[in-house]
């Protein structure tokens, strides 16, 4: 026995590629179905939750053949009922290529491909495939009949709406791209499939309309991911890191969300979608600043209510930016902008705390994100009672300590709250952590290195791009016939063009005129 597993050891380091510590892919298939079991069995390392069922087929059994695959990834009762039923039912295997009249006549499988080599036979098998093998063949055939246990489609967890789908993405990629396809029934959307990672090979798909989305911005799209060079992908976050403009910039230039709707109406847009296999959140590129500012509810409400919303989302985005920082700032050397009794009130408040202000809205902003974070990572029953109990308690507890003042509570409660206003996570995580820098300038030079910060702000989000197109458009360069939708909403009759950075060509979208209205008396 420790013979037998010496020399299988040594088999597998023969196929092994120690450089690259990944098995040699390009081994071929041998005619010996022997063979060709032993050494899967060696490379797979004996796993057992790969099964091979070996059996005989034919007049008499006279042919040898082997079902393989994955326990959990294959639909076992479909396995059994159109591989194994069907080939065991003795017909007369006369044909001298007796795969490929298998592969045309006698199996009832749509998804059936040939396999000459170890790397795909794995791949496939590891991907939820049937391998069929026969003694006497240096091939194979590859059964699709994946049929793992999946979460169903249910209501989006982070991108809630109140008018609208109630459906969201799942982990299966398959599942996603229908979702996709439900919503565009148009031959020009285009699917392209990759598998990255040495190790993971995941699944990654790309979609867009042809004819709508700029050929260059494909391109690069392709070489970008054809340029990732990792052991595996795990989640679509993997992706963005590594084929993203800018990785040292705080402002996300890749847009993501886990709606099908938003999804469409992206590529409606001209752009581009990238699903990863095992996530429900989908990339889009490219991603303009104010994408994260726009939330799929803004189409599916009139035109004056949703630009009326949006007008609040970007009152809480200076709010959420620069409001300790103003405080810092008024409080530390602008008091003469107060009106006298708000002075004195705030003077009052602050007698008897032994800190500045710089340091009493670090430590309740410390307090605060920590709170979140526990909240976030503490079990759903009792993490969001533990985070508002606890900003209650902590809150009151230090301004009765005289630890800080009961204005800079407000002003960091009010902060906090207008951070949750923003439909897009990440850009809500950027503004956080900007925070912190803008109070360091509040508190060093007032209102004056507030300036300087949103200028330097300012100049980095102009020189920011996205797979070619400027972050800032259409507000910088300014596009008027863009400006339609940022700010502001114009009615759908009224958007007939895309946006013209992003789609240049079939810009057009069409022009529905709005209805008449009814004269008659």
């Amino acid at each position: 026995m420790k013979f037998f597993k010496k020399k299988a050891n040594a088999n597998r380091l023969s196929l092994y590629d120690a450089e690259n510590r990944q098995p040699v892919v390009a081994e071929s298939l041998k005619a010996s179905l022997p063979e060709n079991i032993q050494l899967m069995k060696e490379m797979l390392g004996y796993s057992g939750d790969i099964v091979i069922r070996e059996f005989r087929i034919g007049p008499g059994g006279r042919i040898r053949a082997a079902m393989c695959y994955t326990e959990g990834l294959v639909d076992m009762k479909s396995a059994q009922q159109y591989i194994m039923e069907t080939l065991m039912s003795d017909p007369d295997y006369s044909d001298p290529n007796l795969l490929q009249d298998m592969k045309e006549r006698i199996l009832s499988v749509g998804d059936i491909q040939d396999v000459t080599d170890f790397g795909t036979l794995f791949t496939s098998l590891l991907s939820g495939g049937v391998i069929l093998l026969l003694d006497g063949y240096s091939r194979g055939l590859v059964i699709g009949m994946s049929g793992w246990e999946g979460r169903s489609v249910t209501e989006p967890a982070t991108e809630s709406v109140v008018r609208g789908p109630k459906e969201s993405f799942t982990e299966n990629l398959q599942t996603n791209t229908a979702l996709i396809r439900r919503k565009i029934k148009d031959p020009n959307l285009w699917l392209e499939r990759k598998q990255i990672g040495r190790v993971t090979k995941t699944n990654v798909a790309v979609m867009y309309i042809h004819g709508i989305v700029n050929d260059k911005t494909v391109e690069e799209v392709r070489s970008r991911l054809d340029r990732i060079d990792i052991d595996g992908i795990l989640e679509s976050g993997y992706v963005e890191e590594l084929i993203q403009d800018e990785a040292y910039s705080p402002f996300p230039t890749i847009y993501n969300s886990e709606r099908p709707d938003v999804i469409a109406a992206e590529l409606l847009e001209g752009k581009i979608a990238i699903l990863v296999d095992g996530t429900p959140f989908v990339l889009v590129v490219p991603a303009l600043f104010i994408s994260f500012f726009h939330s799929a509810e803004d189409y599916y409400q009139r035109a004056d209510i949703s630009s009326f919303i949006r007008i609040l989302r970007f009152v809480g985005f200076f709010i959420a930016l620069l409001g300790p920082s103003i405080y810092i700032a008024i409080t530390t050397f602008h008091q003469e902008m107060l009106p006298t009794q708000l002075l004195i009130s705030l003077a009052g408040q602050r007698e008897g705390v032994p800190f500045p202000a710089f340091i009493e809205a670090l430590m309740m902003e410390l307090t605060f994100e920590i709170l979140r974070e526990a909240g976030l990572r503490m079990p759903r029953a009792i993490g969001q009672a533990v985070s508002i109990v606890g900003t209650l308690v902590i809150g009151q507890a230090a301004v009765e300590a005289g630890i800080v003042s009961a204005a800079m509570v407000i002003v960091v409660s009010i902060t906090a709250i207008s951070s949750f206003v923003f439909p897009a996570s990440n850009m809500a995580i950027a503004i956080r952590m900007l925070r912190f820098p803008l109070m360091g300038l509040a508190a060093s030079f007032g209102i004056f290195g507030i300036i300087i910060g949103i200028i330097a702000l300012v100049l980095h989000l102009c020189s920011l791009r996205s797979f070619g197109v400027p972050y800032m458009s259409p507000l910088a360069p300014v596009i008027v016939d863009d400006l339609k939708d940022t700010i502001f909403r114009v009615p759908h009759w009224a958007m007939f063009t895309r946006p013209r950075l992003v789609s240049q060509k079939n810009v057009r979208r069409g022009r529905n005129k709005p209805p008449k209205p009814d004269t008659r008396s």
